[in-house]
């Protein structure tokens, strides 16, 4: 009897064990760290980080966890991209653009001045040959992209004073990006780059007229409209930024294949994510922002955009001549954004106009 109940016990302990997930071990445990040029857990942007570390956690069963420091918690928010080549964090998460200074071809993989939607930016990198270009990049660097995260059409940013000619550029001290920055210093404009954390401030005390940040989502959640009046749209300089996680190339390389799987999905599903939670908050957000606070949207008069565009594509044209992967990235840009112009004047443009008529 003691031989058949021994034998029972062991066989249930066996099926039990076939079934059961595996427990990580710690020596099986890998711990990496995050730094990003977000304030901590910031409403879409500090939470994109935030999300993707957790899900990468769940999605290895415990075996990758990631933990987040916000800006300026381990390194200051920008100097992300040397802290994460240099491997003081295996993991970052930004905006390509910020670091033009280290290769002018990165600014492509953020945001492109009347360039591609969020939407379309994802059709680019993942099937139009943009994150090949973007690994080759960044590659240099020791570094691994990821498309991390995407904010759709921003805003055209906040200003202590109005828009109605080109010539009320001239001066304008305005905080500024990337490519977008570049356009603003042809129009007479004087670009500034500021952390997401120092934007506020400077724009309550004058150091700059205007700021542009993302839209009314993360605007709300920064309090702009307590420093500026006046609220412009559209985006023209951001109209689907790409975020990123940048992955350490020697702690990638060292990971399994199975977790370089996960760490690549993981970021997929970031991107998703943040594109689908600024669609759903930004018009309740806006809401707020004109019925609660009193804020005055204004559209930048057609004889504004038309002379930003034309610069725009004026700057955008030099940019790609400065090297020769500056060049790369953007005649694969191009080439995707004329085509996707060409599908779109038939299908979403078509759509919206006959959805959504001009009246009056």
């Amino acid at each position: 009897m003691k031989r058949r109940d021994f034998i029972r016990t062991a066989g249930a302990t066996a099926a039990l064990g076939a079934t059961a997930p595996a427990v990580v071990s710690a020596q099986d445990a890998i711990e990496w760290k995050m730094v990003t040029t977000w304030p901590k857990n910031f409403p879409g942007l500090g939470t994109g980080a935030e999300y993707l570390a957790r899900i990468i956690g769940e999605m290895s069963g415990g075996r990758l966890t990631v933990k987040v420091y916000g800006a300026g918690e381990l390194v200051p928010p920008l100097e992300v991209f040397d802290a994460v080549s240099r491997g003081t964090a295996e993991m970052g998460h930004g905006a390509a653009y910020y670091w033009k200074g280290k290769s002018e071809a990165a600014q492509f993989f953020a945001a492109v001045p009347f360039g591609l939607t969020g939407q379309e930016m994802n059709g680019w990198l993942y099937h139009g040959g943009g994150m090949e270009i973007w690994e080759e990049v960044y590659g240099e660097f020791g570094l691994v992209p990821l498309a991390a995260g995407n904010t759709g059409v921003q805003m055209g940013g906040w200003f202590n004073k109005e828009i109605n000619t080109p010539e009320d550029l001239q001066g304008l001290k305005m905080r500024i990006p990337g490519l977008g920055g570049e356009v603003l210093q042809r129009a007479g404009g004087t670009p500034v780059l500021l952390p997401g954390g120092e934007i506020f401030t400077s724009l309550q005390s004058g150091a700059i007229d205007a700021t542009e940040w993302v839209g009314p989502y993360n605007d709300l959640a920064f309090g702009l409209f307590r420093a500026a009046q006046y609220y412009y749209y559209p985006g023209w300089h951001e109209p689907g930024t790409t975020l990123e996680g940048m992955v350490n190339k020697e702690a990638f390389d060292a990971l399994p294949d199975d977790l370089k799987v996960i760490v690549r999905q993981a970021s997929k599903a970031a991107n998703v994510d943040m594109l689908s939670e600024f669609t759903a908050r930004n018009n309740a957000a806006l809401q707020t922002l004109i019925e609660e606070h009193g804020v005055e949207v204004r559209k930048f008069p057609d004889e504004v955009l038309a002379l930003i565009k034309q610069l725009s594509d004026e700057v955008v044209a030099e940019v790609a001549e400065k090297d020769p992967m500056s060049k790369k990235a953007y005649d694969s840009f191009r080439q995707f954004r004329d085509q996707s112009i060409a599908w779109h004047a038939i299908s979403e443009q078509a759509y919206l106009n006959a959805r959504n008529p001009v009246t009056g």
